[in-house]
């Protein structure tokens, strides 16, 4: 069919013979070798090399061009916001709304995860990927409800044992005290988003957790979830969790954990000022660096749009260029050095410091003989080629490994959570000068 469809479309001068062919193409003479997925690579280097027939590998090229390309804009747009907010702090991919399509919100959701993510909201992604999922109540549903005589059921029975009672009459019970403590009238506690929270804990009493930002959260989300959360507490449950969606999320976040160590002492319920805070609401890298400025008490961060869409570099710009055919070097001339290419087949390595950083990658030609640790090399960086600089590596990695041989699979590709560790633990290898995210230390190739 698709040699049957290239015919329609191509010039009918074109020779038969060509596409006979075509139809005979297989992957039986190709070779991949590849820097291993989650390593960080630098700008020039190759992270993939491809043998085999000239125009077998040329077909390729789009493919593992598009393969590659976002999924990497991804991966490092998701380690840059798990560098701001440093190891503690849970971050939440929930971009598939906004993402490029099912493809794309798909590979958002991996590759995120990869980068450093902890969860997706994309459920479809947990169950393709194995990745975690978490979300939230949404307003939505907060919204659909008027009163409390909606809530159907109503009763739960203590987490011991025992009789059910009815949770919304507890609820309403433990609003009036909240409001007492919080000295705020009960009347201005929406009754639909109380009896949206009591739904919802009569349904998931181990997981609830509060959307508190649908009317005000001061005189309303707040102490709605509060009494529902106190009220799950009396039956011996716990609530997980709050999350934020709008205004000085920071700001909120403080008053919210005050109100929650105030609640949990006057009703002597420890846990209650631990309770987690998540926030959500079009997060970018500056209000993660604005969180850390004010200081916040945000213990997970829901990131979308920022994540998904990369705003701070729309394409990665990845190129695959022929370096060799037949054993000659090939080499693209062109007034913009950063479009020329390096000849010839080319091994790399990865020189490393007496302190384990990595401070430059080394390309030689695949016949010139290793470099070894502790051996004085002669090298040329790019971007001054004139000069010859002379390094000595404490240890020296090669990069390069054959994943694709004669048509098969040669070495046994590492799971989701494996490629997820190895990014990291390449990201927390890198010098605190290579690692910041404004004016790094250039790292020289």
């Amino acid at each position: 069919a698709d040699v049957a469809y290239l015919r329609s479309v191509l010039p009918s001068t074109t020779d038969d013979a060509f596409f006979d062919y075509l139809a005979t193409l297989d992957a039986s003479e190709v070779t991949v070798t590849a820097i291993p997925e989650g390593s960080v690579v630098f700008a020039r280097v190759p992270f993939l090399q491809v043998k085999g027939p000239l125009l077998v590998v040329q077909l390729l090229e789009t493919t593992l061009l598009c393969l590659v390309n976002y999924a990497s804009l991804v991966a490092t747009n998701a380690a840059r916001f798990r560098l701001l907010v440093g190891p503690d702090t849970k971050l939440m991919e929930m971009g598939l709304r906004r993402a490029q399509g099912p493809d794309g919100a798909l590979s958002a959701s991996k590759y995120s995860y990869i980068g450093g993510f902890d969860c997706t909201s994309n459920i479809l992604a947990g169950k393709l990927y194995g990745i975690p999922v978490r979300g939230t109540i949404a307003h939505s549903f907060v919204m659909s409800f008027r009163c409390l005589e909606e809530v159907q059921p109503r009763e739960l029975p203590p987490r011991a044992g025992g009789d059910p009672m009815d949770l919304a009459a507890l609820a309403v019970s433990w609003l009036q005290r909240v409001c007492d403590l919080l000295q705020t009238p009960p009347a201005k506690a929406n009754q639909g988003e109380l009896a949206a929270f009591v739904s919802y804990a009569v349904t998931f009493p181990c997981d609830f957790q509060g959307l508190l930002d649908t009317y005000c959260v001061k005189r309303s989300g707040l102490p709605n979830f509060c009494a529902v959360a106190l009220a799950l507490h009396q039956l011996g449950y716990q609530a997980i969790g709050v999350r934020l969606d709008s205004g000085d999320l920071a700001k909120q976040s403080k008053e919210i954990r005050r109100v929650f160590r105030a609640c949990g002492a006057h009703f002597q319920v420890p846990w209650f000022g631990n309770i987690p805070i998540a926030v959500s609401n079009d997060i970018s890298e500056q209000s993660l660096e604005e969180f850390r400025r004010e200081g916040s008490e945000i213990d997970m961060i829901g990131i979308g749009t920022n994540l998904v869409t990369c705003p701070l570099q729309p394409s990665l710009g990845c190129v695959y260029k022929l370096v060799e055919v037949n054993g000659s070097p090939c080499l693209k001339l062109t007034e913009d050095e950063e479009k020329m290419t390096i000849p010839g087949m080319k091994t790399t390595y990865r020189l490393y410091d007496a302190a384990g950083h990595p401070f430059m990658d080394l390309m030689a030609l695949e016949e010139e003989p290793s470099p070894s640790a502790g051996q004085e090399l002669g090298i040329r960086v790019l971007g001054r080629l004139g000069e010859t600089t002379k390094v000595i590596p404490s240890t020296v990695e090669p990069l390069h490994r054959t994943y694709f041989r004669d048509g098969q699979v040669c070495e046994p590709l590492p799971s989701l959570p494996e490629v997820r560790t190895h990014a990291q633990v390449s990201l927390n290898l890198l010098s605190p000068a290579h690692r910041r995210l404004h004016e790094p230390q250039h790292y020289p190739v």
